[in-house]
């Protein structure tokens, strides 16, 4: 018998010697067969993001949505520090043995990639939204629906601003604590579920992050855990951005992998909540990503059409603009390249920059005649 639990270790680590050689070589032709199921999109999105997941992401809400806090942001910090315990107490061993740490560490990522892939991942690959609208490969819109989209939300954000401050130069309040927003998300995916894009979220597991400051750092304003599938929210971000937010994360956790579908399912759930605050939380946000648009475009053009924007609307812009600056930092752009590849390796071409791919989605969910805006 071993006599303390290092021994035991030991014993244990040459027992499975060659399980663990299994385990770490199998992440190749796990890749091989991932990428493989992406060329069959309709097979993942009937059998997987139609068929498995729905089940799995409802046990997992139903066992941790209850809980008040992230188990998934414990679990996380739980791993760093076996990481960081790990290389100082093995640091010899590891420099000793090379092969063996090499092994270990493709053995983790092994089994990462097979739970994150099984749990959530494999949404990445299920069929587009945009094929679901019937955007046919190589539309894109012109610049004149840019234009009629962007004053059609000018007009809407601009009546809602007033009619909540009845000031046009006043930025909006929101009278929310973060805990009621997160418990009023849920209203929107409910209004929307005879909509074929949607499916019926209960229970609900959205949380707000114990990781709210580093995310902060990170440029961050959520994520899903896709262990936990906990949506979570960064509490540092300003609040008026928060129930868009809230939104986008959801619609992570119902199944829709991409960023751009995800911002495309949460505006149409928070514009359809009855929710005033909700509904502007979504306006001024896809305003923003159209305004940018615009100014890449035509500057006059945006120049123009920036002046019909109620003033109140830009103090809630510079009230974002503000609070990102209190976390700059110098790590924030090589955390972005990475999330970008990330991203990239995941079936989203263009990285970080799929973000505003929404307004694509929503242009042409527009001049179908399927977005109705009620104020």
């Amino acid at each position: 018998m071993p006599r303390n639990h290092q021994d035991l270790l030991a014993i244990f680590g040459k027992m499975n010697s060659r399980t663990k050689n299994y385990i770490a070589l199998s992440l190749i032709p796990q890749i091989i067969l991932v990428k493989w199921l992406g060329g069959y999109p309709a097979l993942v999105e009937k059998y997987y993001s139609n068929g498995i997941y729905p089940i799995i992401s409802k046990i997992f809400r139903a066992l941790l949505g209850w809980i008040p806090f992230s188990i998934g942001d414990i679990i996380i910090a739980s791993l760093i520090f076996l990481v960081v315990r790990y290389a100082i107490i093995k640091w010899r061993y590891t420099r000793s043995k090379p092969k063996t740490f090499i092994r270990n560490i493709f053995f983790v990522l092994s089994i990462a990639y097979f739970f994150f892939n099984i749990l959530w991942g494999l949404n990445y690959y299920r069929i587009p939204v945009k094929e679901k609208l019937g955007i046919t490969e190589g539309w894109e819109y012109t610049d004149e629906d840019l234009i009629s989209f962007t004053e059609a939300i000018i007009d809407k954000t601009n009546k809602l601003q007033f009619s909540i401050m009845a000031d046009t130069s006043k930025a909006v309040v929101v009278p929310y604590t973060n805990e009621e927003i997160l418990s009023r998300t849920r209203d929107g995916y409910k209004a929307m579920e005879e909509n074929p894009l949607f499916k019926p979220y209960t229970p609900q597991s959205i949380k707000k992050s114990l990781f709210s400051t580093p995310l902060s750092y990170m440029g961050t304003s959520g994520h899903l855990n896709p262990f936990t599938l906990e949506a979570q929210v960064n509490t540092n971000i300003t609040p008026y951005y928060f129930p868009y937010v809230a939104s986008h994360e959801v619609a992570h956790q119902i199944g829709y992998a991409a960023e751009n579908e995800a911002s495309f399912i949460g505006f149409l759930a928070a514009i359809n909540q009855e929710d005033k605050y909700f509904k502007y939380s979504a306006l001024t946000n896809i305003l923003n990503d159209c305004l940018i648009r615009i100014k890449l475009r035509d500057i006059s053009a945006f120049q123009k059409i920036s002046s019909t924007i109620n003033s109140g609307i830009f103090r809630n812009y510079q009230e974002s603009v503000e609070n990102n600056k209190k976390y700059e930092n110098p790590l924030e752009p090589y955390i972005k390249k990475f999330y970008s590849s990330f991203l990239k390796a995941n079936s989203q071409k263009e990285g970080i920059k799929s973000y505003g791919g929404v307004v694509d989605l929503l242009i042409a969910y527009h001049t179908k005649g399927h977005l109705n805006i009620s104020i």
